[in-house]
């Protein structure tokens, strides 16, 4: 029996040891992993660069782009709401490329009878409608949008070409060889769409008087884009994300009826024969006032025009020289006023149209937003280079193009607003402004990447809207955008989607970009850092076509900051940013070391006799002797408490860690360490914090720097649940 027992011992020990060999070996050949660290080179996701876009995010020595011109004779027909168009185009062929075919946008075809836009929607039965809501969805009737194109031809001779709903290939006769230009034209008409009734960025509103506002965009085939990066940007307009356009230059006619006041994109050239003698007279001396703008045609003017009906048409003539589009306004109802902008020491007009319904909010706002706008983008980009810059009243759109643009904002019928309309009024003036910077001149294509002009204008526009009303404006972006991101996952997409594909358009496009470049500023690189690092890029990009990697390139080039970590968290990702306290440790100084101490002595010997004199940290409060650095501080106080403090990141993003120490004289200092405090360990990390007086807390972010989703774990001592606070951010989220 105690032979067996022990051959079942001898069997059971040769087991263990196999399996422990066993999980030796395999513990030797685990599997590698690849590099997840959050501060690892963009190298994998950013294009290569190239000669045209070079590595530091400047255009290379071989960047070109084409060029096209516009010459175009264009008529609003009033009694049919209809445009009718016939342009002239020459199109600059300056890449190295022979191109056998060129592509124009129509993009009125979005809303023709049989676009693609409306079947693309997902949508069940609604409880209530409008008639017009019912109409438009129930009965397929006709409603006649979309461009009609009457011919292409070229040299007199029919060109041939075809069209794929909002794109249309022009077929060349021969292949377009590299700077060579080709001359053609395209004769065409529209009807007009209600912006109330039918929508759109662009259109006309009828008023109950029988007068119509007409705001006029994306009214004309306009050639797309061909690059080295995307070639063809043929990609089919679906009604959202918006468009890259070639700069030009452009002479247009707008024959329009005689008795409407008109503004468009460039410099009138025909002022004697489209303004009174009194309105020229008015408009220059707006074009010598600085402080006040000047009325061009008053209230009353206006309301004496808006009455009667003139016969026959006038013809305005415009120039724009370098722009990537056209836009106008046209109606017999404006209000016109204007004042001159200094932009270091180039004279800016500022105008702004408006029918009676926008005053007096506009009269009083409008136009001294305009020239706020001009000054504050000036700063932080380059000096604006047009001559002008409008904004003009329309009830439910805010819209840009380069020189003018179509807000809404109209205060109730008597004439009073509140707060709220004034804010928004006057935030989408700003904005819509801005976007002459970007995308007008810093040319991104918005087909592809929304947030490159709306983004980088947002962040832009907290700026000036700050110098327009920094009390009506108050606001802190980063603490603002916390409800989105940290929000249902699965309902958001990173920044870095195409603009079609986006959910939840407005906050990833505008408000998330906007918000990350805040905090990138105010808290990571310091405004001085970031202002000329933004200000490179924007001046590097004027009249060209940046890509995202130029944007992220440049702003390290000019910085000396490695923000790979940040472009790939805040734009590739959706994660959160959420840092926390896990555990606070009160330590004492001592002269009492340790056993694990003791035994470390024992076993380095010589190593600790070369340290010399020594004291110790201990967690152990009865073995603290305040005094044990006395003799080595030359009478100076020894901090009588010490505090390891470990910190946790559950959220994904990598931020600086802000701690804020409240002493128990009630002083507080904050202390900043950089993000790459998490450069080794992306969970948690450990920082020790000594003082001669107790210190009573510890608050993570105490200013809601960095868009911290979660602040419940943000104090210790850990603040007490308040169900009431719990359910006033259910009620906000």
């Amino acid at each position: 029996m105690r032979k067996i027992s022990l051959l079942i011992f001898s069997l059971f020990f040769i087991v263990t040891a196999t399996i422990a060999q066993e999980k030796k070996e395999k513990k030797k050949t685990q599997q590698g992993h690849i590099d997840q660290n959050k501060f690892r080179q963009m190298k994998d996701v950013l294009a290569t660069p190239n000669d045209q876009h070079t590595a530091s995010g400047a255009p290379g020595h071989q960047y070109s782009q084409q060029k096209v011109d516009y010459v175009m004779d264009i008529r609003l027909e009033e009694s049919t709401n209809k445009i009718y168009g016939d342009e002239k185009i020459t199109y600059y062929n300056n890449s190295k490329d022979n191109l056998e075919y060129l592509w124009v946008q129509l993009d009125q075809n979005m809303r023709a009878d049989d676009s693609q836009t409306p079947l693309a929607k997902s949508g069940g039965a609604e409880a209530w409608l409008t008639p017009n809501s019912f109409k438009s969805k129930y009965l397929s009737e006709s409603k006649g949008f979309g461009f009609n194109i009457e011919k292409v031809e070229s040299n007199g001779k029919p060109l041939s070409h075809f069209i794929n709903r909002t794109m249309m290939r022009v077929n060349l006769p021969k292949a377009l060889a590299p700077g060579e230009n080709f001359k053609f034209s395209i004769k065409w008409n529209y009807k007009i769409n209600d912006i109330n009734v039918d929508g759109g960025r662009s259109g006309l509103e009828t008023f109950s008087d029988g007068n119509n506002n007409y705001t006029i965009a994306q009214f004309f085939p306009r050639l797309a884009v061909y690059n080295n990066v995307e070639g063809w940007q043929n990609m089919q307009f679906w009604g959202r994300s918006e468009w890259a356009l070639e700069f030009g230059d452009y002479e247009v006619n707008l024959t329009v009826p005689a008795d409407h006041i008109v503004d468009a994109t460039g410099v009138l050239q025909n002022e004697k024969d489209v303004l009174t003698k009194t309105q020229r007279n008015r408009w220059a001396t707006a074009r010598k006032t600085f402080d006040k703008p000047v009325m061009i045609v008053t209230q009353k003017e206006a309301e004496k025009t808006e009455k009667g009906r003139a016969p026959g048409t006038k013809t305005w003539k415009f120039k724009a020289e370098k722009v990537r589009d056209f836009a106008f306004a046209s109606s017999r109802k404006y209000i016109w006023d204007a004042m001159a902008t200094n932009i270091n020491g180039k004279t800016v007009m500022a105008v702004s149209l408006y029918p009676k319904e926008g005053n007096p909010l506009w009269e009083e706002h409008s136009t001294r937003a305009v020239a706020t706008t001009l000054i504050e983008y000036s700063k932080l980009t380059f000096d604006y280079p047009y001559p002008k810059a409008i904004s003009v009243h329309s009830e439910r759109q805010g819209m840009e193009y380069p020189m003018i643009c179509f807000n809404y904002g109209r205060p109730n019928a008597d004439g009073t607003y509140s707060d709220r309309t004034k804010k928004g009024m006057l935030g989408v003036i700003i904005h819509e402004i801005g976007h002459n910077f970007f995308p007008m001149i810093v040319n991104s294509d918005e087909r592809q990447w929304t947030w490159m002009d709306e983004g980088l204008n947002s962040f832009v526009e907290i700026l000036a809207e700050d110098a327009y009303d920094a009390e009506l404006f108050a606001s802190n972006p980063a603490k603002d955008i916390t409800s989105y991101m940290g929000g249902d996952q699965s309902n958001i997409s990173p920044i870095m989607s195409q603009g079609d594909y986006v959910k939840q358009f407005g906050p990833n496009a505008y408000t998330k970009p906007a918000a990350a470049l805040y905090i990138l500023r105010k808290t990571i690189m310091g405004p001085e850092l970031f202002d000329h690092a933004f200000r490179t890029y924007s001046q590097r990009w004027m009249f060209k076509h940046p890509t995202p990697e130029d944007f992220f390139r440049s702003m390290e080039d000019a910085s000396g900051m490695d923000l790979d970590w940040f472009w790939r968290g805040w734009f590739y990702t959706t994660n959160v940013t959420d840092i926390g306290i896990k555990g606070v440790k009160p330590l004492y100084l001592t002269d009492k070391p340790s056993e694990r101490v003791v035994k470390l002595k024992t076993q380095y010997k010589q190593y600790f006799d070369s340290l010399g004199d020594l004291v110790f940290i201990t967690d152990k409060k009865e073995d603290a002797n305040p005094k044990a650095m006395d003799q080595y501080l030359d009478g100076k106080e020894a901090p009588a408490y010490i505090y390891s403090v470990e910190f946790e990141k559950p959220g994904g993003l990598v931020m600086p860690l802000i701690v804020e120490l409240t002493y128990a004289d009630g002083t507080t200092k904050k202390e900043t360490f950089p993000s790459q405090i998490w450069m080794k360990n992306d969970n948690t990390v450990k920082r020790v914090f000594s003082s001669t007086q107790e210190i009573k807390s510890f608050k993570i972010d105490p200013d809601f720097e960095t868009a911290d989703v979660d602040v419940s774990n943000n104090s210790w001592p850990k603040k007490e649940d308040n169900k009431f606070d719990e359910f006033k951010t259910q009620v906000k989220n």
